[in-house]
């Protein structure tokens, strides 16, 4: 009873879970695989804007998989995330389509033109 209280305020136990796990992940990869993996999980908690839980924990465990393969299949840094890492990590995270903070905003903006054009009309 207690627990469903509390997840009701922050949110969903397992998920904040499996987030720590997959963190603990990529903490524990060999040094560059966790020097780019610890970059693109900052880069996406400022670029990402996700809000829906699930979507993140899914995004965080992905990253963490990815990296895991390249490190055990030795690839190159550069060979995953390519000459622009900022389109990598932007590209990669338009993959997951959660819910954005952005979202709210967007539909009000375009809402506010739609009043302002039917203002317009006689």
């Amino acid at each position: 009873m207690v627990a469903k209280w509390i997840e009701a305020l922050t949110g969903s136990l397992e998920q904040k879970k499996q987030y720590k796990q997959d963190k603990a992940r990529i903490d524990a990869l060999p040094g560059p695989y966790a020097t780019a993996a610890k970059a693109l999980h900052r880069y996406f908690m400022y670029y990402g804007g996700i809000t829906d839980g699930d979507t993140l924990v899914t995004m965080i465990g992905d990253l963490a998989d990815l990296w895991e393969r390249a490190a055990a299949d030795g690839t190159p840094v550069r060979d995953i995330v390519g000459d622009d890492p900022v389109e990598f990590a932007e590209t990669f995270a338009q993959a997951y389509t959660g819910t954005q903070w952005i979202d709210k905003e967007r539909a009000r903006l375009t809402k506010a033109i739609e009043d302002a054009e039917s203002e317009e009309r006689p």
